[in-house]
């Protein structure tokens, strides 16, 4: 689980069918990019979804890295934005909140000038799109479900559903790994922390894909306006819980918002923000990184060997997988005020993205950083779950998942093998997998 979701004042660019938002804009102009070896240094931009997709974004970050590391572009929809793109500078921005805002998103917005002509419908704000003292009063509601003590309760949960599940798989037979296992574990343990009914669980994927979907053809979502439906389906379904539980005790996140101090007497489009928050967090980020283990230990099979030969490793394969694998590509951050970085000047209320993705792949900090390595020995340095106040408050939890996974993989199966290169997210955003299949041998 991680904070994110692209509520802040970029909510209009959801809410209304007209708007094309900046990677909708990116999208149709990135199609067909050249490597990065043939464009100037100026043309590199690496929001383009295609590189994603593609699995090419690599050299693109390599080059800005080495030449340009704070990197401006501009877009009609969006006006001007930096990529910071190295680990210290990265750093540097996600943990100066008072210089970098939060509060006007976390994901690249439209501009000024272009939001000033768009009609804005009711805002929803997630506390990861505040800054202290609101964002602070806010995630406190919610974070004992990351408690150590919740960790030890829910374990034994996870462990009993994961080798259920594990159980199941076919042998000798191609199976999706994303659907049916990464995002079926995932989803129970999202259902079980909003105490969601189970039958139901697969409408939280469903709504966690389309929030960062970009829209068209044979995507996730055809239009804006199917986007919009869908979010209101959402809205409409949590209603019915927010009322059940008014006055409630549970331990589940539901609970905890509809009755915490400084969410209670919120409506139930105003806690909108926070579901989309906890629901692609929960979601999107564990799921990718459970289906980006197999895939790396695929890719770099001696790893595999390794962690089969002595499974104690999976202690330090998991921050390892997190960053080599790291689900979420950046965040998004505001200039208060004329500002410096990396010699560049930073203007007041220009949009900096912080792209994790490429700081975790930084050789001056992660030697041969390209390459998945169980033994590396500061993995757990990596960026993925952000730095400072909005560190993701569901780390742990991810964590979990992910260890327990492959403690009970590496039980059961001599060898999880990938069946041919997968499919991958349409999103300069979420990093990740629609498909990936696999068989599996059983020991």
């Amino acid at each position: 689980m991680t904070e994110m979701t692209d509520m802040g004042e970029e909510t209009r660019q959801i809410f209304n069918p007209n708007v094309v938002t900046p990677e909708m804009e990116m999208a149709e102009k990135g199609a067909g990019a050249p490597a990065a070896a043939e464009l100037a240094i100026g043309d590199i931009n690496p929001l383009n979804a295609h590189l994603f997709k593609e699995d090419r974004w690599q050299d693109h970050f390599a080059r800005l890295r080495a030449e340009d590391p704070v990197h401006l572009n501009e877009l009609d929809s969006a006006g001007r934005y930096w990529s910071v793109t190295t680990y210290d500078d990265v750093r540097a921005v996600d943990g100066d909140w008072e210089t970098y805002s939060s509060a006007q998103g976390i994901t690249l917005g439209l501009s000024a000038a272009r939001l000033a002509e768009i009609e804005q419908p009711q805002q929803l704000t997630p506390f990861i799109a505040m800054d202290p003292p609101e964002h602070t009063k806010q995630r406190k509601t919610v974070r004992s479900v990351s408690a150590p003590s919740n960790l030890r309760n829910i374990e034994p949960m996870i462990r009993e559903r994961t080798a259920d599940l594990l159980d199941s798989l076919p042998e000798g037979e191609t199976f999706d790994w994303v659907d049916t296992v990464s995002i079926e574990l995932t989803t129970l343990m999202l259902a079980t922390l909003f105490d969601f009914p189970m039958e139901d669980r697969r409408m939280l994927t469903r709504w966690s894909d389309i929030v960062f979907a970009i829209p068209g053809p044979g995507g996730v979502v055809e239009t804006q306006q199917q986007k919009i439906d869908e979010l209101f389906g959402c809205v409409a379904y949590f209603e019915q819980l927010w009322e059940e539980r008014r006055g409630g005790d549970g331990f589940d996140l539901v609970t905890m918002l509809a009755n915490g101090e400084a969410t209670k007497d919120m409506t139930a489009f105003e806690h909108l923000g926070n579901l989309l928050l906890l629901i692609v967090g929960g979601n999107d980020t564990t799921r990718n990184t459970m289906t980006g283990s197999v895939y790396g230990l695929n890719k770099y099979p001696d790893q595999y060997d390794k962690l089969i030969t002595n499974p104690d490793l999976i202690a330090k394969f998991v921050p390892e997988v997190i960053r080599w694998q790291t689900p979420l590509s950046y965040m998004r951050r505001t200039a208060t005020k004329d500002t410096e970085l990396g010699g560049q000047q930073i203007r007041k209320d220009d949009q900096v993205l912080m792209w994790y993705i490429s700081a975790n792949q930084d050789e001056t900090v992660f030697e041969n950083a390209s390459v998945l390595d169980i033994d590396r020995h500061n993995a757990d340095r990596q960026l993925s779950f952000g730095y400072g106040i909005h560190f993701c408050m569901g780390s742990r939890v991810a964590e979990l998942q992910l260890r327990v996974l492959w403690e009970e993989a590496l039980q059961r199966f001599e060898r999880i093998e990938v069946q041919d290169e997968p499919e991958r997210v349409f999103s300069s955003f979420v990093h990740g997998y629609s498909k990936l299949p696999v068989t599996v041998t059983r020991r």
